[in-house]
């Protein structure tokens, strides 16, 4: 029998820098993306968030399609910028109104909101201050938070503060192949610590204001895998463990950093600094949930070699590197691995696995799987987006998830990563995950692909029909 029950939520998600456009309507301030993106080679082929797809501007036309999918959930990013121009202080009232419709026809439809608070698109004026190394840009964070519960709090009951920290925070701050392309761990680390205090501020104002629903934040899930039964490399898959699980889970789940991990960073860079009253804010403020990212496992090895920071975002096969840190571990491709153009392994199992580790080590926290999906090249053949591919892809994956549930995890949701086709950030718009394709030829235009109609299929029978 299924296990999924009748509550059981079925969506789909986008970030606001990915869909929206807009990018100065209305009185909308500039984003760190809406910046960086114009840098020449930032981004593949030069491409950009100013239009995307232009959500902004047809939402109804796209929650009208969530709702013939029979989408019960829509989880979307708010851009900040959008409401606070500066980052703080005046509020762009346009802005507010655009997030309000949307919610109204999203609940018109039956489709509850989960809106997440911050999904990298940092209000330039507050990374002229300093951006996340501040923590001036958490108090910023807070009211900010503030606003959207105030305008919004009485219609939408699920949020989540933060959207994958190791991929804004380490991209912007290690690799530097995002904003603000800094390449400097210990700075990395006092921003990563700044966000956790954001996070922990923005539960305390969500509880005080009395909105009956529940907050979270959501996070990368990335099991990792020694390649051999080597001492070696089964100590470098503990320790990427540590790094791009327990250090990112810990402070949200359990209020704490590991305790290993942090007095080794202080120990060489004196960092995370804690101001007075960090440790009991952490604790006090536990989130409600933990939304879970997953696309792939890593593989993993000693490195005795030198550090490679660069990856694959052309889509062709085997142009990525063995990512990884000298003296520490690199991610290596699995021999037996099936894998997509821009080489991340396909790995279904991983989903139950990474699932039943969370549930291991922080027990019965409720789970939302918020991002899962296929970034390919959708073949078009007469006319019809036949992505084949990625209806395996998502089988296999809700398979998995409901494997975990029947070991006894509690999974409340599922939203493959994407509604409709978007902005890859550094992999343009050739990187397509949608149910919906979007038509950069010809006005932006929407198509159901197959997928759709699978989705839809699937969604009506609670999950049976796949």
């Amino acid at each position: 029998m299924s296990q999924f029950p009748e509550h059981f939520l079925w969506g789909a998600a986008t970030a606001a820098y990915q869909v929206e456009g807009g990018f100065d309507a209305d009185g909308k301030g500039p984003s760190i993306w809406d910046i960086f993106a114009h840098q020449p080679g930032a981004t593949y082929q030069g491409t950009n968030g100013d239009v995307a797809v232009d959500h902004y501007h047809r939402f109804r036309e796209d929650v009208a399609l969530m709702a013939e999918m029979g989408m019960q959930s829509y989880r979307f990013s708010i851009s900040w910028p959008r409401l606070l121009p500066k980052g703080r202080g005046e509020v762009n009232e346009a802005g507010v109104a655009f997030y309000s419709e949307l919610i109204d026809a999203l609940l018109e439809h039956n489709i509850e909101p989960m809106i997440t608070l911050y999904h990298w698109d940092l209000p330039q004026a507050l990374q002229d201050e300093g951006g996340w190394e501040m923590r001036s840009t958490a108090e910023a964070f807070v009211e900010y938070a503030r606003l959207c519960y105030e305008r919004y709090g009485s219609r939408v009951k699920l949020w989540a503060t933060f959207n994958e920290t190791i991929v804004f925070i380490g991209h912007g701050y290690v690799t530097g192949s995002h904003p603000p392309a800094v390449k400097d761990p210990a700075r990395a680390i006092q921003a990563c610590h700044h966000v956790f205090v954001a996070h922990a501020l923005a539960v305390k104002a969500f509880r005080e204001s009395g909105i009956k629903g529940q907050i979270g934040f959501v996070n990368v899930l990335q099991p990792h895998t020694p390649l051999t039964d080597s001492p070696e490399d089964k100590a470098a898959a503990a320790l990427a463990d540590g790094i791009y699980t327990h250090w990112l889970y810990d402070p949200v789940l359990k209020g704490e950093y590991p305790a290993e991990l942090v007095s080794q960073t202080q120990a060489l860079w004196g960092v995370p600094r804690f101001a007075p009253g960090d440790d009991s804010l952490l604790k006090e403020n536990i989130g409600d949930f933990i939304g879970l990212n997953y696309y792939r496992r890593e593989t993993v090895v000693a490195n005795n070699e030198e550090t490679q920071l660069k990856a694959n975002h052309s889509g062709e096969r085997n142009s990525g590197h063995e990512f990884g840190f000298k003296g520490l571990f690199k991610f290596v491709r699995n021999p037996n691995g099936v894998y997509t153009d821009w080489d991340w392994e396909i790995w279904p199992q991983g989903l139950t696995d990474g699932i039943m580790q969370i549930k291991a080590r922080y027990g019965d926290v409720p789970i939302y799987i918020t991002e899962n999906g296929l970034g390919a090249k959708d073949p078009i053949i007469d006319g019809e987006i036949v992505d084949d591919a990625r209806i395996d892809y998502l089988r296999m994956h809700v398979d998995a998830m409901e494997e975990a549930m029947r070991q006894g995890a509690d999974v409340r949701g599922y939203y493959p990563w994407s509604f409709i086709d978007l902005l890859s950030w550094l992999n343009g718009y050739q990187k397509q995950y949608g149910f919906v394709y979007v038509d950069h030829h010809a006005g932006l235009a929407r198509k159901r692909k197959k997928s759709f109609f699978w989705y839809q299929k699937l969604i009506a029978s609670r999950g049976e029909q796949r």
